[in-house]
């Protein structure tokens, strides 16, 4: 089994649980609730992608990742939407990150940023219609990389792989990936998590 298809497999539960909680393809979402998501999508790639930026070791990696970070996209998406740069100084910002020590930390973590932006295609679709918001405006950060999306992806899972294959650092790669799925998660919807955990313990009061 190929590395990408045991990070499929092995950290599918930590998927499908964060893609149940969202509420970006309501047919009733708001442009308010919608920027309420931003922002909390921003206070956590803003210090994930800064570790990432401070990472020293990127020429072991393979891959350039200039041209991939997306908290830019992000700051337009708001400041679009009337949340002011005041504003966006002052919003908390998540502090409970997975560690980025290793490149296959580094990795790990990608696979699920990066594979986000698959899943951006749909949301920008429906954000278009239900919103009427459009990768100029509004809706950069989930419309990814636009045509090119297919195809960083695959260059990007072209990297991982022939890291992996060199390597062997399957294991460290999927605790990563998972870790991120975890702390995302629990950043984005710690209001629906804290419910679960409350109904998870009346059953044994």
């Amino acid at each position: 089994m190929s590395i990408l298809e045991r990070l499929k497999s092995d950290t599918r539960a930590r998927h499908v649980a964060l893609e149940s909680r969202t509420v970006l393809l309501n047919n009733d979402l708001s442009h308010s609730n919608y920027s309420r998501c931003l922002q909390r999508f921003f206070s956590y790639y803003a210090p994930l992608e800064r570790q990432l930026r401070e990472y020293p070791a990127w020429h072991e990696a393979g891959l350039v990742y200039d041209n991939r970070y997306k908290t830019a996209q992000l700051v337009q998406d708001l400041l679009a939407l009337g949340v002011t740069q005041n504003v966006l100084a002052s919003i908390p910002q998540c502090n409970t990150l997975p560690e980025l020590e290793t490149t296959a930390q580094i990795f790990g973590c990608l696979y699920v940023i990066e594979g986000a932006t698959l899943g951006g295609q749909i949301i920008s679709k429906h954000l278009n219609v239900s919103l009427g918001l459009t990768p100029g405006f509004g809706c950069s950060f989930f419309a990814g990389y636009g045509k090119q999306t297919g195809s960083q992806w695959k260059s990007f899972g072209a990297c991982l792989t022939a890291f992996a294959t060199q390597t062997g650092s399957d294991d460290e790669i999927i605790a990563s990936a998972n870790k991120t799925f975890q702390t995302l998660d629990c950043w984005l919807y710690p209001a629906q998590l804290k419910g679960i955990q409350q109904e998870s313990m009346s059953h044994y009061e």
